[in-house]
């Protein structure tokens, strides 16, 4: 073995060590005496000054260092002997001794299926690449990797009900569940407002003015939407007497640490109106409600002492409830507007709060229109309809929206449609009847709705083609066409009878967002579905040919503007109802 004095200088200086010639010879001695390279004598040297903390390089030094690490370690060597000097016996014996204290070990744990003895890897046999590659995920989470005396369950191992489908939602039948293993354009988006949570933070350490804070937030937040609903010019004080009927926004609470019941209900106020004090509240005049701790709620009633508040009267985000209707509004054999007439009726016995119409009003197919047997004109006609429509519904009070057709005889048929014009509004009607274009995204308390009153699931279903390895739903792949496709009218070319003005067909035709409710009109037959998360529904017409058609109705559940949740149905509940 030969050693360098300039490379152990050379090693010296990288540590900013300066050695003279003689201390230099000794270090080669150290390295041919003690079977070192310069790196590893040096990095020795390094490391004993550091740990006693000796500066510099000196004969002193060298002698310590010598004394206390390279004599006792070069004694441990020789003590031990190397490895590379025992003969296959002496393994072979090593090997028996550790397999019987593993059999000792063996001896106080529970018995298990199969050997739980480690392999034994020597020079001569390595544990091969391929072994440790091919571990398979039950390998690796097998229960002996965390317990050696674990055992599978029996129970789970004979179960018989593999793979059985307990529950389903939608066409799941004849679906191939198989995908593409994250191939493809695949885009995740995690949702939050204002910005999605991504690092840790340090928890228990939040002050209670802080907490404070939030809920009072959600009270002021939450207080505002519903003063603004109800149309509420301002809040009481929670702990202010008053003879008179007055009204209260807070969060419900329970007066104990125990279960909420109705006898320990208790209404904490906001910090504007009543600076965070709570009041007992008596629920014995009410006569519903649903209440629960936490919740936001505004509540009408007399608190004459200032010390109990009784309460007469409970604000809630409520439901609303929306009736849509599809002309014609006549049979094909006659002009009187018979199945109108009960719609009105159904109108004013149920009030709506919004009712959805949508054309045709007098239609260009109708019997005696192609007859040429109507005397009046058909814009007059049309305008007694409207007349009937908004007088007939008046005392209901419920909002009428109107969606014109290409079908309606006196406009012109083209694609996409202008709201109807209708000069004869009185003022008091003016705030509950709307007009709007074919096709319409309407918001309605924040649900947004897609109205179309044109046939497209018709058209569509006339030149669809599709290949599918079971049964399939025909409907719902139209459907899912017109919401992925993000327009009102996704087939080109159109069918004949359709005049498309593209260049409005592209401003006003197109779905700037995926609606929570579809309302899409179809000479097929009636069906509500979800499909993609929005409730598409076809109400039918109102009248087939001769006989009465059919109408929906639907409940939909008023959302925040500022909901940081994911996709959400708005829509409660739905029914197609027979005329």
């Amino acid at each position: 073995m030969s050693v360098s004095a300039q490379r152990l200088v050379e090693e010296l200086q990288i540590f900013d060590v300066e050695c003279e010639a003689a201390l230099t010879e000794k270090l080669v001695e150290l390295c041919l005496l003690y079977g070192q390279n310069e790196e590893g004598m040096v990095a020795e040297l390094i490391a004993f000054c550091t740990r006693t903390g000796k500066v510099g390089l000196t004969p002193d030094i060298l002698n310590s260092f010598e004394h206390e690490c390279l004599s006792k370690k070069g004694q441990s060597a020789r003590d031990g002997g190397h490895a590379g000097a025992r003969d296959i016996v002496s393994i072979q014996e090593l090997i028996e001794v550790e397999e019987e204290e593993e059999s000792l070990l063996d001896s106080y744990t529970t018995p298990s299926k199969g050997s739980q003895k480690r392999a034994i890897t020597t020079p001569e046999t390595p544990l091969t690449k391929r072994t440790v590659s091919t571990r398979s995920p039950h390998q690796l989470l097998s229960p002996s990797s965390f317990s050696p005396s674990a055992t599978p369950s029996q129970k789970y191992s004979s179960r018989n009900n593999r793979g059985e489908v307990v529950t389903s939602f939608g066409s799941a039948q004849g679906v191939s569940w198989s995908g593409r293993g994250g191939a493809g354009n695949l885009s995740l988006k995690v949702l939050g407002g204002p910005e999605s949570l991504t690092r840790s933070y340090k928890s228990m350490f939040q002050k209670l003015p802080d907490i404070r804070d939030v809920l009072t937030c959600k009270i002021e937040e939450l207080g505002c939407e519903l003063k603004e609903h109800y149309k509420i010019e301002a809040f009481a004080p929670v702990l202010a007497p008053a003879q008179e009927p007055i009204t209260l926004l807070g969060q419900i609470g329970c007066d104990t640490n125990g279960k909420l019941n109705s006898k320990s209900v208790i209404l904490e106020g906001d910090r504007e109106y009543s600076s965070g004090a709570q009041i007992p509240v008596d629920l014995s005049e009410l006569k519903e409600y649903s209440l629960f701790p936490g919740q936001v709620v505004i509540m009408e009633g007399i608190n004459t002492t200032g010390r109990k508040f009784i309460a007469t009267k409970l604000y809630e985000f409520e439901q609303n409830m929306v009736l849509v209707a599809c002309g014609p509004y006549t049979t094909s054999d006659s002009i009187t507007y018979d199945p109108l007439l009960d719609l009105i009726t159904i109108i004013n016995r149920d009030l709506p709060d919004v009712c959805i119409l949508l054309g045709p009003f007098l239609d260009a197919k109708h019997e005696q229109v192609e007859s040429c047997l109507l005397t009046s004109p058909f814009e007059d006609i049309f305008k007694q309809c409207l007349r009937t429509i908004i007088e007939g519904t008046r005392s209901s009070g419920s909002r009428l929206v109107f969606v014109p057709s290409v079908r309606d005889v006196h406009r012109e048929p083209v694609y996409p449609q202008p709201p109807f014009s209708y000069s004869d509004l009185l003022r008091d009607d003016r705030k509950r009847v709307q007009f709007v274009s074919e096709p319409c995204s309407l918001a309605v308390n924040g649900v947004i709705l897609g109205l179309t009153s044109t046939d497209l699931l018709f058209h569509m279903g006339a030149e669809e083609i599709s290949s599918t390895s079971g049964p399939s739903d025909r409907l719902s792949r139209i459907l899912k066409h017109i919401l992925t496709q993000r327009s009102y009218y996704p087939l080109y070319p159109p069918q004949e009878d359709m005049a498309i003005d593209y260049e409005n067909f592209y401003t006003y035709a197109q779905l700037p967002v995926t609606p929570d409710v579809f309302i899409i009109p179809s000479e097929l037959k009636y069906f509500v579905k979800d499909v993609l998360g929005c409730i598409c529904v076809n109400p039918g017409r109102l009248t087939k040919g001769q006989v009465g058609g059919t109408f929906g109705r639907l409940f939909l559940r008023r959302q925040r503007a500022a909901d940081g949740e994911g996709r959400r149905s708005p829509c409660m509940a739905a029914q197609v109802v027979r005329i």
